[in-house]
């Protein structure tokens, strides 16, 4: 239950929890594809290190996030949206967030196995959250990989739904999520 009615659009808290998400998340993509390979005998290098910092930061920030958002709630479509798109619409973002959550909880449960300490930007530590070498840590290593590449599915649609209704629909909705000023410089209904 809300506690307060759906607004017409995202104040700045949101808008910059969105953009901090993007920014570490397409930070840790850039950061996944220059680390070296994982194996069995593989110690925690700057790269690896700094691909645990961000899988903590962006658990925290996306759960932030969620809070926020479950107290602020923002209504998700114009009056003119299809009930189809509405449903998309709420599906992705739910896809997002679940996806958002379970790929850093998979990647530290796999640094756990392998007994890997995560020193979050050499800050705070935290503790494993399974045994070193147990069988399930491992495999979530596999699955942390395999969500990590599946998470591009659902970017991919919110990047393209936020084009679709600014090229097609022209309904001001990815203005809504634009820095304060901006979205003015920006052609609508």
């Amino acid at each position: 239950m809300h506690l307060r009615p759906p607004a017409r659009g995202y104040g700045a808290v949101a808008k910059t929890l969105h953009w901090l998400v993007f920014a570490l998340v397409f930070a840790q993509y850039v950061v996944a594809i220059l680390m070296p390979g994982i194996g069995r005998n593989t110690r925690p290098g700057p790269l690896i290190n700094l691909h645990m910092s961000l899988g903590a930061t962006i658990l925290i920030v996306i759960v932030i996030r969620w809070l926020w958002r479950t107290d602020h709630p923002v209504a998700i479509a114009t009056a003119d949206m299809p009930p189809w798109e509405q449903r998309f619409a709420r599906a992705t973002h739910l896809t997002l967030y679940v996806l958002l959550v379970i790929t850093p909880i998979l990647g530290w449960m796999n640094a756990s196995a392998r007994d890997f300490p995560i020193d979050v930007f050499g800050v705070i530590a935290l503790p494993p959250l399974v045994a070193p070498h147990a069988r399930i840590g491992m495999l979530a290593g596999d699955v942390h990989t395999f969500v990590a590449w599946a998470l591009l599915v659902p970017i991919g649609l919110h990047v393209a739904a936020a084009l679709y209704h600014y090229f097609v629909r022209r309904d001001r909705i990815l203005q809504r999520m634009l820095p304060k000023g901006s979205e003015t410089n920006f052609p609508g209904k």
